[in-house]
C-alpha cells in the first residue's frame, strides 16, 4: 500500500480506471468510496479529529480491506461476494448500499482492531478518544449524503426521487446506527482475540454470516431504504455461546 490517505486515493483511482467493461456497475461504489476517502483526508487536514495520525492509519487499514476484497472478487468474504455478484442492472443506489454494508458491517470492526491493541483497550481515557474520533467520522460521512445522492440522481426511479428528503435523513440515521453497532462488534471481537486465534476466527465467522444475511436482505425486492428504516442497517454480534 502506498503511503497515507493520498496513497489510498491513488489506489482507488487506479482500480476505478481499470474496471473492465463487463463490470462497469462496480464503478458506482468505487467512485463513491474514492470521494468519501478524499473527504476524510480533507477532514484530517482541517484538524477535525483528536488524533489525526491514528485516524489516517485506521482509514488506510480500512481501505486495504476493501482493496483486498475488490482484487479477490470471487475469493472475497461472503458479504463482498454477494455485493460483487449482485445483478448489474440494479439501481446505482443499491450497489452503493451493498458496498457500504459489506465494508462497514464486516470490514470496519477488523480495521479498528488492527489499530487498537489489547493494551489500548485497557486504557479508558484512550478508548474514549478513539470512540469520539470514530463518531466524528459520522459527521464527515453525513456531509457527503446530499452530494452522493446528487451523483446518483439521474439514475434513480421516480419513487426514489419523490422520497429523496426521507432517503437523505434515513441515510444519516443509518450511519449513526451502524457505527454504534460497529463499536459493539469491535469490542466483541477484541474479547475473542484475548481468548486466542480459534475464538477470534469463530466470532469473525459469525460476523461474516450476519453481514452476508443483511446484504441478502438488501437484495430482496422492494424500497430498500423504507425497509431499512424498520430493520436497521447494522448488525450486532450476540454474546458468545
Amino acid at each position: 500500500m502506498t503511503e497515507g490517505i493520498a496513497g489510498v486515493v491513488q489506489q482507488l483511482q487506479q482500480r476505478l480506471d481499470d474496471v473492465p467493461a463487463d463490470l462497469q456497475h462496480r464503478r458506482v461504489f468505487l467512485a463513491t468510496y474514492l470521494r468519501t476517502t478524499q473527504a476524510v483526508g480533507t477532514a484530517i487536514t482541517q484538524g477535525r479529529f483528536e488524533d489525526p495520525d491514528w485516524v489516517e492509519e485506521w482509514d488506510v487499514k480500512f481501505a486495504e480491506l476493501y482493496l483486498d476484497a475488490h482484487d479477490a472478487a470471487e475469493g472475497a468474504a461472503r458479504p463482498w461476494r454477494l455485493a460483487f455478484e449482485a445483478p448489474a442492472d440494479l439501481p446505482p443506489l443499491l450497489h452503493v448500499l451493498l458496498g457500504v454494508n459489506a465494508h462497514v458491517n464486516y470490514d470496519l470492526p477488523q480495521a479498528l482492531l488492527a489499530v487498537i491493541s489489547d493494551e489500548d483497550f485497557a486504557d479508558p481515557q484512550l478508548m474514549e478518544r478513539r470512540r469520539r474520533d470514530h463518531e466524528r467520522i459520522d459527521g464527515v460521512l453525513a456531509e457527503r449524503v446530499s452530494a452522493e445522492d446528487n451523483e446518483l440522481g439521474g439514475a434513480r426511479s421516480l419513487l426514489d426521487r419523490v422520497l429523496t428528503p426521507l432517503n437523505r435523513r434515513a441515510s444519516q440515521r443509518f450511519l449513526r446506527e451502524s457505527r454504534q453497532k460497529v463499536w459493539h462488534n469491535t469490542a466483541e471481537l477484541q474479547r475473542a482475540r484475548l481468548d486466542g486465534p480459534a475464538a477470534y476466527a469463530t466470532r469473525l465467522a459469525e460476523l461474516e454470516l450476519l453481514s452476508a444475511a443483511k446484504i441478502a436482505d438488501l437484495l430482496r425486492p422492494g424500497q430498500v431504504l423504507l425497509r431499512l428504516a424498520i430493520t436497521g442497517f447494522g448488525v450486532t454480534l450476540p454474546p458468545p455461546a
